[in-house]
This record gives structure tokens, C-alpha cells and sequence, in this order.
């Protein structure tokens, strides 16, 4: 009642102030709903947030204030987690490979936009100091367009791989200028200080970069597969960072960004990477986007938008610094104009640095609300733009990817011509609803590569507990399944070797089991991903995949795949990854005689001719592999990939996809493949193919024994 009573009384922002869980339940709320009504409309889901914050903000309901103790810590992780994430997502292995000419490029589009911003603001009234931190805001990129350069396969092109990595340096660059002039504009500033603080910010980021490295390695080894103390771990580093960054005077974005690129080898592209992101794009990154939107007075936004003259000087002004900058590439590195073009494309969009460092700047009082506006507008223009040139550039270099690799020629994994031993198909059965197309599945690719088959049951028990009556349960009805097993073997056959195995969890009693038999292959049933412990946590599947040693084939079969005449395999670029599934439904095709589809979906501008041709170097290239059989190769004009694949589906009996995992935008938020939204809309059987994923911890301790045997070597 007395609730009630202060509910009717007093007005509900006092209520919200005195009670810091009402505004975090609002928040979840919001940044539950909004992004999903928004992506509905096919509006971006950070316009929604924007508004939201609008909306609840000051000048509308009034519910939020940007200072609320909530508010403020809440938007704080996220602005720190949205900067450690860009830092988190830079591919470190490509940026080795072209780090000279990354450098060039990354000095060509810092500073052009540099020097061109500092002018806008000199133009508009704003002091040096203002000026050139409006123009570092001019000079870092997001790479918002990664999975459309992903999706079309031109990753490996050298003018993106340069793009991608200038990254690093452009990024830097942007938050050192900002860790200056909001230095500069904090009190009265000698070039003694000056020199105290690049020399501070020099060994800070040197100790960071090196030290986290270090330490991190170290942690991953010792800690073996504890993916909880990992993450933690990780947590610890970012925020640590971010302190420390504050301790010498700077920005805590700076050390968030640093300590993403230190930690970023360590995690790698494993689960705890996938969960670390996960935690910042689903909480902590969306509440900074609403606090973000707190912050927008409507009068003044109108106002500022009114006086267009700001605005459309900071646009123009950003998007003909960043051609600039592309073209001089050109010059130096001879790219021809569709490089140029992705190159400029993909660093146009300003999300991620841009925002984080208008905030810091505007919080400081260097920028007013109105270059805060113009700044947000900046924002939604070229996040949009970004894309959509990157969209219709980049799928002219597809044309200079259909090529053979190095590797193309040699055998992939389901191939076993390379080695004595024959090829073990595991097969987990624990569903006796499809447990007989799982084994007819996994005993037709044995069959046909002269194999083995191994059907898999586990019965989970806790360790203290081998005489439960659950487990005495478990283990009959393993029993039951694993004799079913071996009897449809049997008839197809096929010699199988049935294994139960006494775990404490399934999923890691498949891939301890997978690895005692050394598996060569793993075929396991669909599982629905639903739930937010599913996407947290993942379900068995998702770590059999992380886990496993070899690939894993997750079918969705609605009949027995000896019915199977018509098999579909999509496929967007041709490394000797991407042609894994193909070799996997060849082998399958040849065991029950039924014909392969290799589809690769371009763009439909390309013209005829261009499609004829890119159909013939897809030809001769798997002429060249060494294939069971040929497949009929079609290539399809289509605007959207997943609709022509889906439509090209119905003809199919089965589609055998690969799986990849889900990348997200330097702003934390999530952005499906392709994979998954074909996975939500086909409706016949699938296969997905996954790859195995080698754990962070395997990776350092196998860098640690190398490093030890060989110092023995050397004694």
C-alpha cells in the first residue's frame, strides 16, 4: 500500500530516481522490444534506440536523466564495451599480411579527414582545439559493411585487407588526438604536460598491448577449457585498461580500444570471444544508445537541422575526405577504380570511435549540442550509405576471386586418399525419433569412403554419483539405442563399433569420445537454438562445434536420405573451405546416386556475358579438384542471396550449408549471416556443415610446448 501511496503522490522520475532497478527494468524492456519493431519496419535497429532515448528522456516523458547514477554507470560500461569490441573484431591475421600498405592507406584516411574537419570547424566558429577534435572525428572508420564484403567473398582482396587493417591506425589515431585536446581543454597545458602525456600514453599503451598479450596467453593455458574464469578474465582486462587509461590522464576508450587489440589473439574466434560479445551487443552497447538519445534536445535537434549549413559541411565534408584519401591509395598501390571505390565505401560509415569520442567531447564542453546533432546525422547518413556502395562495388571484385588457390588441389577432409587410416564417422544418438536417418546418413558417407561407423551414447551422471538410479535409467535406455544402431548398420553394411561413455555433460562426452576414436567426421541431429540461456550459454550442438576436433554435419532430414536424388550446395566464394560442404555432398551423392547442384548467387547487375564467364571459371576450377564426380554448376542473378537460395531450395531434396559464425559491427550490434536467416527459412532437410573451432587454450598451450621443445633442442 505505501508503494501505492508514493506511486499516487509523487511523480513517477522521483519514483524512478529512488529506485535504481525500476529505470534497468525499463531499459531491458526497451532495448528488448525497440530493436525488434524497428528491424521489423526495415529501419536499423540504433535508430530505434536513439528515439527511445528521445522518448524518455527530458524533453518528452522525462522518465530518464543522463546523470541518473543508473543511467551514467550503465551508459558508461557501454560506451567502454563499444570501443573494446572495435578493438575486439579487428582481424589481426589479415592486418599482418598488408601491414605496410595498411599503414599508408590508414595515414591517407586519417589524415585527409583530419585536416578537412579541423577546416569545417575553423569555418563554423570553432577554436584550434575543437576544430582538430571535430576533425579526428572525421578521421576514424567503422567497418559496418564487413558482412556484405564477407557474404560476397572479396575478403581475401588486397584492397579490403589494406581497408580492414587501416583500421588499427586510424582508430589510434582518432583517440590519441581526442586524449589531447580534452587534456588541452581541462586546464592550462604546457608542452611539458604535452610531452609528459604522449610519453605517459606511449608506455600505457606499450604495457597494455604487451602485457595483457602476455598475461592473457598465460591465463588461457593455465585455465584449460574454464570458459567462466576466461570470460571473466577478459571483463577484468577491459575495464582495468579502461582505468588505467583514466589514472595517466586519457580517455578510458582509449585503454577499452587498446585492451580489445591486446586480448585479441588470446580469445581468438572462440566461444568465450562469441560470449564476451554477445554480453556487450544484447546489454551494455544498446543502454549506451538510448543514453545517447537522452542527451538530443528535440528544439535544439530541429533548430540544428534548420541551419542546415553545419550539418551538410560535416557530411560532405567527410564523405569527399574519405575519396580522397581511396583515390591516393589508388595512385600508390595502382588499385583499379572498383578497389578504390570498396575502399572508399567501406570507410565511410562513422559509428563506433566517432560516436564514443563526440560524447567524451561533448561531456567535456569542447563541442556544443548542435556539432553533437550534426554529429548523430553523420551518423545515420553514412551508416546507411557505407553499405549500400559497398553493396553494389564490391560485388565486381567476386570476378577476380574464382580462381584456384594454392590449396584448392589438395584433398579436404572427407578425402581419406592421403592417409592409411579409415575414415570414423561418429554418430551420437540420442533421440529415438531420428535415430534411424541419422545412422542411415553416417553409414552411407562410411560405406562409400570404405569407413567405419561408431554410434555414440552418453549417460550423464555427476561424478559422486555412480550409483544413481538415474544412471542405472540412462544407461538402459542407451543400451536400447545403441543396439538399434547397430542393427540398422548392419543392414546397410556397414561395420559398427558402438561406444557408451559415462560423462558429466553431453556435449563433452561427444567430443572426448570423438577425439579417443579419432574421428574423422561427426553427424548429429538438429537442436533448436531458443531461449536467452541458449544464445548465452549455447546449447549441445553449439559446443560439440566449438569443442570438437573435426568437422560436424547437424542434420534436419524429414526422409531417409536414401530417397535423397536432388542435392543443393550454395556457395559464395570458392577457397578450399568454402568448397568443404561440396566434397561432403559429393560423397554422399556417390553413395546413393543422386546429382549435386553447386549454386552461387551474384549480383543481378552483372550482365550476361559476365555471368557466362564466372559459370566457366567456377567449371574449371573444380575440374581441377580432384571430385568423385562433376557437378552441374548454375549461377543465379539475384538481388537477395537468401531468397534465390530458398526459391532454388523447393527443387531440392536437400541443402548442405556451412556453417559460420556470426560476426558483429564494430558497434557490438548483432548482424545474422546468411547461414542463420536459411536456416529459419528453409523448410526441406538441411545439412550444416560446421568447421571445427580450435579452443584459445589449445592454441597457447601447443604455442608453449613448441616454444619449450624447442629451447630443449637448443640445450
Amino acid at each position: 500500500m505505501s508503494f501505492l501511496y508514493v506511486l499516487a503522490v509523487e511523480p513517477a522520475s522521483e519514483v524512478l530516481t529512488k529506485e535504481p532497478i525500476v529505470p534497468f527494468v525499463i531499459l531491458l524492456i526497451v532495448i528488448l522490444v525497440v530493436p525488434i519493431i524497428f528491424e521489423r519496419l526495415q529501419l536499423p535497429g540504433l535508430v530505434g534506440l536513439l528515439l527511445a532515448g528521445v522518448l524518455l528522456g527530458p524533453n518528452v516523458l522525462n522518465l530518464f536523466q543522463t546523470e541518473q547514477p543508473t543511467i551514467r554507470l550503465l551508459s558508461n560500461i557501454g560506451l567502454v564495451y563499444l570501443m573494446f569490441v572495435a578493438g575486439l573484431e579487428v582481424d589481426m591475421e589479415q592486418f599482418r599480411q598488408t601491414r605496410n600498405k595498411s599503414l599508408g592507406f590508414g595515414t591517407f584516411t586519417f589524415l585527409v579527414p583530419l585536416i578537412v574537419g579541423t577546416l569545417v570547424g575553423r569555418i563554423f566558429g570553432f577554436g584550434w582545439n575543437a576544430s582538430i577534435l571535430i576533425g579526428s572525428l572525421f578521421a576514424s572508420h567503422t567497418l559496418l559493411a564487413y558482412p556484405i564484403i564477407s557474404r560476397l567473398g572479396v575478403i581475401n582482396n588486397e584492397a579490403v585487407t589494406v581497408t580492414i587493417g587501416a583500421t588499427i591506425f586510424t582508430d589510434i589515431g582518432a583517440l590519441l588526438v581526442l586524449a589531447v585536446c580534452v587534456a588541452i581543454h581541462a586546464g592550462e597545458f604546457t608542452a611539458l604536460g604535452l610531452t609528459t602525456l604522449l610519453g605517459s600514453l606511449f608506455l600505457y599503451s606499450a604495457a597494455v598491448l604487451i602485457g595483457f598479450d602476455w598475461a592473457g596467453k598465460e591465463f588461457f593455458r593455465r585455465s584449460g577449457d574454464e570458459e567462466g574464469k576466461q570470460f571473466l578474465f577478459v571483463l577484468l582486462a577491459v575495464f582495468l585498461a579502461a582505468v588505467g587509461a583514466q589514472l595517466i590522464g586519457v580517455e578510458k576508450i582509449v585503454g577499452a580500444f587498446l585492451a580489445g587489440l591486446a586480448v585479441n589473439d588470446v580469445v581468438g574466434e572462440g566461444p568465450v570471444k562469441e560470449k564476451v560479445v554477445f554480453v556487450g551487443s544484447v546489454l551494455f552497447i544498446p543502454i549506451f544508445f538510448v543514453d545517447l538519445g537522452l542527451l538530443i534536445n528535440i528544439p535544439a535537434f530541429v533548430a540544428s537541422i534548420s541551419n542546415i549549413w553545419l550539418t551538410l559541411a560535416i557530411v560532405i565534408g567527410l564523405i569527399s575526405s574519405k575519396f580522397i584519401a581511396a583515390f591516393l591509395a589508388k595512385l600508390m598501390y595502382r588499385y583499379n577504380w572498383l578497389e578504390t571505390l570498396t575502399m572508399w565505401s567501406l570507410s565511410i560509415p562513422q559509428v563506433g570511435a566517432t560516436l564514443a569520442a563526440t560524447l567524451v567531447g561533448y561531456r567535456a564542453g569542447l563541442l556544443n549540442e548542435g556539432m553533437l546533432n550534426s554529429v548523430i546525422v553523420l551518423m545515420l547518413v553514412t551508416a546507411t550509405l557505407g553499405p549500400l556502395l559497398t553493396n553494389r562495388v564490391a560485388v565486381g571484385l567476386m570476378t577476380s576471386t574464382v580462381s584456384v588457390t594454392p590449396d584448392a588441389s589438395k584433398p579436404l577432409y572427407l578425402d581419406t586418399t592421403d592417409t592409411e587410416k579409415p575414415l570414423t564417422v561418429v554418430v551420437p544418438v540420442y533421440n529415438p525419433d531420428t535415430e534411424q536417418y541419422l545412422i542411415e546418413m553416417a553409414a552411407l558417407i562410411a560405406r562409400q569412403a570404405q569407413g567405419r561407423l561408431v554410434p555414440l551414447a552418453i549417460a550423464t551422471t555427476r561424478p559422486a554419483h555412480m550409483d544413481a538410479p538415474q544412471l542405472e535409467s540412462a544407461m538402459a535406455k542407451a543400451d536400447a539405442l545403441l543396439d538399434k544402431a547397430t542393427a540398422l548398420s548392419h543392414d546397410l553394411g556397414v561395420t559398427a563399433e558402438s561406444v557408451l561413455r559415462i560423462d558429466d555433460a553431453i556435449a563433452l562426452g561427444i567430443t572426448r569420445a570423438s577425439r579417443e576414436q579419432n574421428a574423422n567426421l561427426i553427424v548429429m541431429g538438429w537442436g533448436k537454438r531458443t531461449g536467452f540461456r541458449a544464445r548465452l550459454f549455447g546449447n549441445v550442438i553449439d559446443s560439440v562445434l566449438w569443442a570438437s576436433h573435426c568437422p560436424v554435419a547437424v542434420t534436419r532430414l524429414l526422409e531417409s536420405p536414401t530417397k535423397i536424388q536432388r542435392i543443393l550446395v550454395p556457395v559464395q566464394n570458392f577457397t578450399p573451405e568454402a568448397l568443404r560442404p561440396l566434397r561432403f555432398a559429393l560423397l554422399l551423392a556417390t553413395a546413393i546416386g543422386a546429382q549435386v547442384t553447386l549454386l552461387n548467387v551474384c549480383d543481378r547487375r552483372i550482365k550476361p556475358s559476365s555471368i557466362a564467364w564466372n559459370k566457366s571459371n567456377i567449371e574449371l576450377l573444380l575440374s581441377k579438384l580432384a571430385l568423385p564426380q562433376a557437378p552441374v554448376v548454375e549461377v543465379v542473378p539475384h538481388e537477395n542471396v537468401a531468397q534465390a537460395i530458398t526459391t532454388a531450395a523447393k527443387n531440392y531434396d536437400l541443402v548442405i550449408l556451412r556453417s559460420i559464425q556470426r560476426r558483429t559491427s564494430a558497434g557490438g550490434l548483432a548482424i545474422s549471416d546468411l547461414t542463420s536467416q536459411l536456416v529459419a527459412q528453409l523448410s526441406g532437410s538441411i545439412v550444416l556443415l560446421g568447421e571445427p573451432q580450435k579452443s584459445n587454450a589449445a592454441v597457447i598451450r601447443e604455442q608453449f610446448l613448441q616454444r619449450s621443445n624447442r629451447t630443449k633442442l637448443e640445450r
